[in-house]
This record gives C-alpha cells, structure tokens and sequence, in this order.
C-alpha cells in the first residue's frame, strides 16, 4: 500500500504541476446547476457535434484520453471543426465519485481534473479505500478534504449524474465506455482513431 501511496501522490503531482494547479488556493466547489451542465469543448458554433460517454474508472477510456483525444483535439477542435461534449457514464461506485468530484471543481477546471484522475486511475480504481485516495488526489488539484467531503455529500448531483446516464442507456442506447457519437450517430470506432477521423471528416463535409 505505502508503494501505491506514494506512486499515486508522485503522478498526481506531476499532473497537477503540468496543469497549474500546484500553488493555487483551494478552490471552492460550485452550484449544482452549474456541475451539471455539459461540458463543451471548442467552438460552440462548429459545424459538427461529437460527444463522448466514459467513466473515470474505465481502463478503455484512459486509452482514448491519452491516445486518441490529443489527435481530435488538434486536428478537429482546435481548427473548429467540432464542438466536443464530454459526458459522464460511470460504470462503478468510486467513477461516480470521480465524476462528481471533478465537477465539482468547476466548467474551467473540469478537463484538468479528468487529465488527473485518469493519470491515476490505476492507484485510486484498486485502493481499499477509493474515495480517500481520490480525496488526496483532488487535494492535489486544489480541492481540499472538505470541499470533497460537501461535493460527495450532494444528493442533488449524485442522482444527476446518474440520471443524465440513465437518459443515455434508454434515448441513446449507451451501455459501455467509451461511447462515441459524430453529428448524433454512434460511432462504432472511438478506439480506432483513423477509422473514427474518416467519420469525422466524412461529417465535417457533409455539414459544409
């Protein structure tokens, strides 16, 4: 446990560092109307929509946040060709707290939590105790133990976060993380980043 301990703290550090959280104050938590709201990436007026389901503690889904989101987020976010929204499936107890911890932290620190908890999703997903270890990770990106405490505390964005999951598995057809939609079709590609970019660009011109 004291390796784990320590190699949490160590990678947690470093992607706080990365990030800029080390040295900020502790941030305060924000209103659950806000927490709730989706989280959007790029330009809100791009002509295609893409949105991806996951769960903080899907090993699936920490593959596509580090090797196949980087390429979207340059090629096709980053040139304003899609508007990308970021959507929470959690598939266990300790990803719901994730979930709920990162939103907690706000529409602007969001990403930055999610970078962090997927870096040390190995440490926290296999402790005997998840919710302190995410604890002392979001201690990391600014968010102190009691902030934590009153985040994880809140029905009102518990039951959102699952609710918004529930819509997906009934509307959407969402059952397994990561999901993928281009311009409101599932995609059956988001862990094939060439396959999953002709359907991108197939979208991006078609919207043309």
């Amino acid at each position: 446990m004291l390796f784990t301990r320590r190699t949490m703290i160590a990678t947690a550090c470093a992607t706080a560092v990365a990030l800029g959280f080390i040295g900020q104050a502790d941030a305060k938590i924000v209103e659950t109307d806000v927490a709730l709201q989706d989280i959007v990436m790029g330009d809100p007026n791009a002509p295609v929509e893409v949105i991806e389901y996951a769960s903080l503690a899907c090993p699936a889904c920490r593959h596509f946040h580090e090797n196949i989101f980087p390429t979207i987020k340059t090629d096709y976010i980053d040139t304003g060709k899609v508007k990308f929204i970021y959507r929470d499936f959690p598939t266990n107890t300790p990803a719901l707290a994730a979930a709920m911890i990162a939103r907690c932290a706000g529409p602007d620190r969001h990403t930055g939590m999610v970078d962090i908890f997927f870096d040390t999703q190995s440490q926290w997903g296999r402790s005997e105790n998840p919710l302190q270890a995410l604890t002392m990770v979001a201690r990391m990106a600014g968010l102190g133990p009691t902030e934590v405490d009153q985040c994880i505390k809140n029905s009102e964005l518990m039951n959102g976060i699952q609710d918004n999951a529930r819509k997906a598995n009934e509307e959407k057809g969402v059952s397994a993380t990561p999901t993928v939609f281009v311009a409101g079709k599932m995609s059956e590609y988001g862990m094939d980043l060439e396959n999953l970019k002709k359907e991108i660009d197939a979208a991006v011109k078609d919207a043309m």
